[in-house]
């Protein structure tokens, strides 16, 4: 069968042709039909991750779409992070009880695109952030998929205002096109400046931010915050640390979460997937997307890496 490798990290993948994989007593073989590239693969292959240095050549895919028992199926993989093969292949081994069953008749590559990043985004919202309707809502990041997710997340879930903040302008046209009221230009690492749009975006004040950027985006839209508001955190692309002042914390009683799909039990990332599946397949969750061949994941894969892709990159095979 054809899979895209890597076979040294901090290197594109090669597509070349491998032993299908067995199935046992545990595992079954699944027909992989789409598989993002996404965030994570792109760190577990630079060889720097936490996870530690995998062990070379595997398949990367931490997650996909595919065929078995003639039902289309959502799997994960711990490609990357532990030894074994992932989901940017024709076929792989993947233990039965993984297998999330998907609507009849459900896009295999809209559901790929939306993946464990909508899951992180509906987890946060809702389980996490705690978000009901009539709330208005920050989303920073909303370019990216989480974002792009949240956004619509949002809006399903009753959201009074839904206000974006991006960096670059094709993030912004991104986040328009999901349904932000206002999108935010995050431009600049001036924490009072960027304060001062969020005010001007949403003078009644927000109820949750969802915060996929961590740094001056973070602080500053936690200004913006209202009593009794939370700052829900679950990445850190603009900084590992945020200059958050204790006055603002405590004069509103301010709550700052984080969320990591990790802490999530199997039976709960099922239940997620399912909501975004459902959410994807009605049309109410689209997620901005480029479907590549698996025969051209090595150019692919550097535009997901360099951020010149529109939207998150699926392979098909």
């Amino acid at each position: 069968m054809r899979a895209a490798q890597i076979v040294a990290c901090g290197r594109p993948p090669v597509v070349s042709d491998v032993a299908e994989p067995p199935a046992d007593g545990t595992s079954v073989l699944v027909e992989v039909l789409a598989a993002p590239i996404t965030p994570l693969d792109l760190l577990c292959a630079s060889g720097t991750s936490y996870f530690g240095t995998p062990p070379t050549p595997y398949v990367p895919g931490v997650q996909g779409v595919g065929r078995y028992g003639g039902r289309t199926v959502w799997f994960p993989t711990s490609a990357g992070m532990a030894p074994g093969d992932g989901s940017m292949a024709q076929m792989v081994a993947i233990p039965a009880s993984d297998l999330v069953e998907l609507p009849p008749g459900a896009d295999p590559v809209a559901i790929a695109a939306a993946g464990l990043s909508a899951v992180a985004a509906y987890a946060a919202l809702t389980w996490t952030g705690a978000l009901t309707a009539g709330e208005r809502v920050v989303v920073l990041g909303a370019g990216g998929v989480v974002g792009q997710a949240a956004v619509q997340l949002a809006r399903l879930a009753g959201a009074a205002q839904v206000v974006a903040g991006a960096r670059s302008t094709a993030a912004q046209r991104r986040a328009r096109a999901a349904g932000a009221d206002v999108v935010v230009p995050l431009d600049t690492d001036d924490v009072d400046a960027l304060a001062d749009r969020f005010a001007r975006a949403c003078p009644d004040g927000a109820d949750l931010v969802l915060d996929a950027l961590f740094g001056a985006p973070a602080a500053a839209a936690l200004r913006a915050l209202r009593p009794g508001g939370r700052l829900v955190n679950l990445g850190s692309s603009a900084g590992a640390t945020a200059p958050f002042d204790s006055a603002t914390l405590r004069s509103r009683s301010l709550r700052v979460l984080g969320y990591t799909n990790n802490a999530l039990t199997p039976a709960d990332r099922a239940d997620a997937v399912r909501t975004i599946a459902e959410a994807v397949d009605a049309g109410r969750l689209d997620i901005a997307r480029e479907v590549v061949p698996l025969e051209d994941v090595a150019a692919a894969w550097e535009r997901q890496a360099t951020g010149a892709a529109e939207g998150r990159v699926v392979l098909t095979t």
